[in-house]
């Protein structure tokens, strides 16, 4: 039985990058992700920002994923990404919003050297990476939407990334399918913050590609 290797499946990882759907999806940004996505083509498994197995199926579990969360985005000004990484969301975030301010939170040296260099090359003059953990910034600023992407249970990712929310604004979470599960567990630390509902939404980008699931919480005090 062949098993398949990087050099079988990347062709079709940059077929489905410049493909006439990914163009008019992201329409005039699109240059600019596609840049970024080859910066991690490129560096991405060398500095260990993303994993072997996931390098051929960058554009859709990484960009695409990432994506997703922009439209729930649409009344934010100021966004903060926490456990930034890669930049997944927030440098997807930061391109297709160039009128928000993005803040990507990531404690990691080599990954805010990494995330400046993606800010340096892209020239996203809406980006600034803080290095530190997200509980360190609590009263530091504020912002009006949290997003991140597998960083955490939601108990944790509440009780870290609300108090970076103002009062009326919202956490945007890129989850599992099976966030409702995390619901029990996240109600104590949601009253604190006097939190809405959670909202479970689907996280939708272009035909054939899956869609992921994004939770949406508003934070009320």
């Amino acid at each position: 039985m062949k098993t398949e290797g990087m050099d079988d499946l990347v062709p079709d990882m940059e077929t489905l990058g410049r493909s006439n759907a990914v163009r008019e999806y992201f329409g005039d940004r699109y240059d600019t992700v596609h840049r970024y996505a080859q910066m991690l083509l490129d560096q991405g498994e060398l500095r260990g920002l993303i994993g072997p197995r996931e390098m051929p199926r960058l554009w859709e579990r990484h960009i695409l994923n990432s994506a997703a969360v922009v439209p729930y985005l649409a009344e934010a000004r100021s966004v903060a990404d926490v456990g930034s990484g890669a930049g997944l969301p927030g440098v997807v975030v930061a391109i297709m919003r160039p009128d928000a301010e993005v803040l990507l939170v990531e404690p990691m040296e080599r990954r805010t050297t990494w995330l400046l260099e993606v800010v340096e090359e892209l020239e996203l003059s809406n980006v600034v990476v803080k290095r530190g953990r997200a509980e360190e910034y609590g009263g530091a600023f504020e912002v009006d939407a949290v997003t991140s992407r597998a960083v955490g249970a939601l108990s944790k990712l509440v009780r870290v990334s609300m108090p970076l929310v103002r009062v009326g604004g919202e956490l945007v979470l890129l989850k599992g399918r099976n966030v409702r599960d995390e619901f029990d567990a996240a109600r104590k630390v949601l009253r604190k913050f006097g939190a809405g509902d959670p909202e479970v939404l689907p996280g939708k980008t272009i035909e054939g590609v899956e869609v992921t699931t994004v939770l949406r919480v508003e934070r009320r005090k």
